[in-house]
């Protein structure tokens, strides 16, 4: 069922603060407080307000979501990650903190990097796994990311462009819309903000991709829980060759690729993803 705007659980979640390694590092928490919670691991560049609050509150209807930020980035304290590992690290350590042993994974993007290195760092921590336009370490294309991200970025800023338009969503009439939809959704959260994200994170988040991409292919997994790949098929980002690499290191996955969709089909067809990851989550 659809949920107005501003009504959302997501936007009425306080900000919290779980320590590690002496650092505060922000989430939030939203849902019921029964069944496997799914921890959500976020794109580059972003905080915890830039999660879509459609997809938070279709996650969240009938499960416990943490949205768990990044060392360094926004209100979260300490030097930003450089690296993958770093970041999944902390994440298992901010896991563990608020009293977790086991739970699910979503990933988005560079999110989808860390929770499989996550996987790979601590194996029976994770039950279920989605990952949303992503890639595997080593995958197609990854180390050109700076690449990509700054030229788009420069292009957008020469047509007055907000820069996340033009490199997660396709210039489709479809696309645009989408993209000047998700931006409102971002504005209906006006009180407990999360903090600004600067230069420094965008280059030690960059560089954390580029490692990770140059990285060899990883073995096939063992995960034994399900496993969705979802990956938009004009995605300038993380190329959709990923997505096939994907199939490959997790034989037990399910992928869906959208037409006409680029990096952010997440946000373009929320509504299809949380059905998705609904299914998934109550295999």
């Amino acid at each position: 069922m659809a949920i107005p705007a501003g009504k959302g659980l997501a936007q009425g979640a306080s900000t919290r603060t779980v320590m590690v390694d002496g650092h505060g590092i922000v989430y939030r928490e939203i849902g019921p407080a029964h069944g496997m919670p799914i921890v959500a691991l976020n794109h580059l560049g972003a905080n915890l307000d830039d999660w879509d609050p459609r997809v938070v509150d279709g996650l969240a209807e009938d499960r416990r979501v943490i949205l768990l930020g990044y060392r360094g980035v926004g209100r979260s304290e300490g030097r930003v990650r450089a690296s993958t590992d770093e970041m999944a690290l902390d994440a298992i350590a901010a896991i563990r903190a608020l009293g977790l042993n086991r739970v699910d994974l979503f990933g988005l993007s560079m999110g989808g990097m860390v929770a499989q290195r996550l996987l790979a760092l601590a194996p029976d921590f994770v039950d279920r796994l989605i990952l949303i336009s992503t890639g595997p370490a080593g995958g197609p294309g990854l180390v050109d990311m700076t690449r990509v991200m700054v030229g788009g970025s420069l292009r957008a800023a020469l047509a007055f462009r907000d820069p996340k338009s033009s490199l997660f969503f396709t210039r489709s009439s479809a696309g645009r819309a989408a993209a000047r939809a998700y931006s409102a959704r971002l504005k209906e959260r006006t009180s407990d903000r999360d903090g600004s994200v600067g230069p420094a994170v965008l280059r030690a988040q960059l560089a954390a991709v580029h490692a990770f991409g140059q990285l060899p292919l990883p073995d096939r997994s063992s995960l034994p829980g399900p496993v969705l790949l979802l990956h938009g098929a004009d995605d300038l980002l993380v190329p959709p060759a990923n997505a096939a690499v994907l199939t490959e290191v997790f034989p037990n996955a399910s992928l869906t690729v959208f037409p006409e969709a680029g990096h952010g089909v997440v946000f373009q067809h929320h509504d299809e993803v949380i059905a998705a990851a609904g299914t998934l989550l109550r295999r």
